[in-house]
């Protein structure tokens, strides 16, 4: 029957056709010698098992009930492992795969920089999946910190993998990491549940440069961070991290972040999604995102989020830790909508051994040199914070702290909602209330410009001297918000310009619609506005400066003067094709940059690639202006122009 299911497989596989489970041979590891005891090793066993099924082509290595000791287990490409109920693979406590050498470990730490010393490990395959309802369990022998000869700190590691998905299992006391996954792509993650303990775990999954992601439908506990987006320098190499959805999910961390981007940030991060998301605790973020190595994280969007227990709800930072090759400059956070959370009982217990306190406010902030943002939208966000701070915190002023990156390390903020710094196109709106008196102002922006609260209820202290501050903030502006008994809120700007009253101006038209001479070309795709777009002749590239010909020129009327931004509506299907030339009435021109990759249309500010990427704003007056666009690298496209004095519009679809 086995033989019959083999060939079965091996006939599909040579017509290209992929054969459903069900028509995989099956490779019980019994039969290969497994005992399920709980004492035996059985690595051996299930590698023939493994070894077998990778043979014949494809098959499911089948645990049936039972204790599986293991050391080291070695992945196999077109492979399922199928843990049926009552079936558990046990972490042996001694024997694991050495630690393979690895030239790059100064960038990361120990645990991120070495894959062979984990209880199953595969590098470059592809097809690979656990499913079933079994359980993986590092029995307290997984190590949370660096392991001795013969000892594993992982649970799961996969590298450079693709089309993996991990279903239905539970991983118990994982280690360092319950699953360690670092360059792989096309990896589905469905109703996965690691499990926090007292002692025997950290980290739940750490997802390291991988792109084409789904996770849905699990249940994420850790110690240490729970769900972790990173990018570290182990492989040699970086990815950008792209194209990744989380759904349906609950996440959970007792000491550290919940759901969190960073701290190792080599590469970039782009187009992320998360919705449906209850974080039940954690002893730092909630929702964590910090670039402390240069990375750009952009496009990242969350809705409907419940946040509970959380020591510091929401926190963004940018540092200059620069651990990656070349000692990279500041790196950026933009174009982040959070949408629609709930965050209630907003205090964790504080940990044995750790330094602070139990709660801090939300935090936004960059460094004196780079400010984050711009594009930063949180709205109809509900946060009920503790409180019972005194009104002398409202002068506080904290540290910049800019090579670590724990919210603690500000120490208490200064206000109670949110505590933004060196920011820029940053718009709030939602409820901030607290369950005991606070003295302090519910918001405070230091050093920035283009801060707007937005539909803002702020609970009031009876001992609070204002409600929202303003520092050292080139254009604020405070828009239907009020305290929770309906009265205005009270402001106070030092060194501090308000943003033009009334709604922003916004101005958009076709790219195509002006002049284009060429190289540069009208070219029709059915999902650009109206049809078409302009690009330039494949071939054509100018990267050293804008050429003397081949532009795209539009003419845009704003109605009144103003601080404005550009914003095109683009694809750079690829990494050397995703920039332009850009200037304003004859200007300078701007080495529009780094678009974000991609095959889709999405809108991007243009940045300066000269200023590491910086937003580029005009002042400008009321009347006409000319915006000339001129080819860098051939096969950039751009449909739709707009330019606004919202610094933190970001436009979807088509656009205004």
């Amino acid at each position: 029957m086995r033989r019959t299911a083999i060939l079965l497989v091996l006939l599909l596989t040579a017509l290209g056709l992929q054969s459903p489970a069900s028509a995989l041979a099956e490779f019980n590891v019994r039969d290969y010698g497994a005992t399920g005891n709980g004492s035996t090793n059985d690595d051996d066993a299930i590698d023939r098992a493994i070894n077998a099924a990778n043979a014949a082509g494809g098959g499911i290595v089948v645990f049936p009930s039972g204790r599986y000791r293991s050391r080291t287990i070695h992945l196999k490409s077109d492979v399922t492992l199928r843990l049926d109920s009552g079936s558990v693979i046990l972490a042996a406590s001694s024997g694991m795969d050495a630690a393979e050498s690895n030239g790059n470990d100064d960038y990361q730490d120990y645990g991120h920089s070495h894959f062979h010393n984990a209880l199953m490990w595969g590098n470059g395959i592809t097809n690979f999946h656990i499913t079933g309802t079994g359980t993986i369990d590092g029995d307290g022998k997984l190590i949370t910190g660096n392991p001795s000869s013969g000892q594993a700190d992982k649970a799961i590691v996969l590298t450079e993998c693709s089309n993996v998905s991990l279903t239905g299992v539970t991983i118990r006391r994982g280690g360092h990491f319950g699953a360690l996954i670092n360059g792989c792509h096309d990896l589905t993650i469905d109703d996965l549940k690691t499990v926090y303990a007292d002692s025997g775990v950290r980290d739940g999954i750490n997802l390291i440069n991988s792109w084409n992601v789904t996770v849905t439908n699990s249940r994420i506990e850790a110690s240490d961070d729970a769900l972790v987006f990173k990018s570290d320098y182990a492989l040699g190499h970086t990815y950008t991290s792209r194209n990744v959805r989380v759904r349906d999910t609950t996440v959970y961390s007792h000491e550290n972040n919940a759901l969190q981007f960073g701290s190792e940030t080599c590469g970039d991060f782009r187009d992320f999604r998360f919705d449906n998301i209850t974080v039940l605790g954690a002893g730092k973020a909630g929702i964590g995102i910090v670039t402390m190595d240069g990375a750009v994280i952009e496009d990242v969007h969350y809705d409907h989020v419940t946040l509970t227990k959380t020591t510091s709800p929401i926190f963004m930072k940018i540092g200059e830790r620069r651990r990656c090759p070349g000692s990279p400059p500041a790196g950026r956070i933009r174009n982040i909508t959070i949408s629609n959370v709930t965050g209630t009982n907003l205090t964790a217990p504080v940990v044995t051994g750790t330094v602070g306190a139990s709660d801090y406010s939300s935090t936004l902030t960059g460094t004196p040199a780079v400010d984050i943002g711009p594009g930063i939208t949180l709205d109809n966000v509900d946060l009920t914070v503790p409180g019972g701070h005194p009104a002398s915190e409202a002068t506080r002023v904290p540290g910049e702290f800019l090579s670590t990156y724990p919210p603690r390390d500000y120490g208490p903020r200064p206000s109670y909602g949110y505590w933004i710094r060196h920011a820029t196109g940053i718009t709030l709106g939602g409820d901030l209330r607290f369950t005991s008196n606070d003295g302090r102002p519910a918001v405070i922006a230091d050093d920035g410009s283009n801060i707007v609260l937005d539909g803002v209820v702020a609970q009031r202290g009876s001992s609070s001297a204002y409600d929202a501050g303003f520092s050292g903030i080139a254009g604020y502006a405070v828009r239907g918000s009020t305290n929770t008994t309906g009265g205005a809120l009270r402001v106070r700007a030092t060194n501090s310009t308000p943003l033009p009253s009334g709604p922003a101006v916004t101005v958009a038209t076709e790219a195509e619609g002006g002049t284009v001479t060429a190289p540069m070309q009208r070219a029709s795709d059915g999902a650009a506005s109206g049809g078409s777009y302009v690009t330039v002749a494949p071939g054509n590239n100018s990267q050293a400066s804008a050429p003397s010909s081949g532009y795209a020129t539009v003419t845009v009327n704003v109605p009144s003067a103003g601080t404005y931004k550009i914003m095109g509506r683009v694809v750079a299907p690829a990494d050397t094709d995703d920039s332009f030339w850009v200037r304003v009435d004859g200007g300078a021109w701007v080495n529009w940059n780094d678009i974000a990759p991609g095959a889709s249309w999405h809108w991007a500010d243009i940045t300066n690639d000269a200023a590491s990427d910086t937003l580029v704003t005009y002042d400008l007056a009321a009347g006409d202006h000319t915006l000339t666009f001129a080819y860098r690298e051939d096969g950039a496209r751009l449909d739709r122009v707009l330019v606004t004095t919202d610094l933190s519009l970001a436009p979807t679809g088509t656009g205004p």
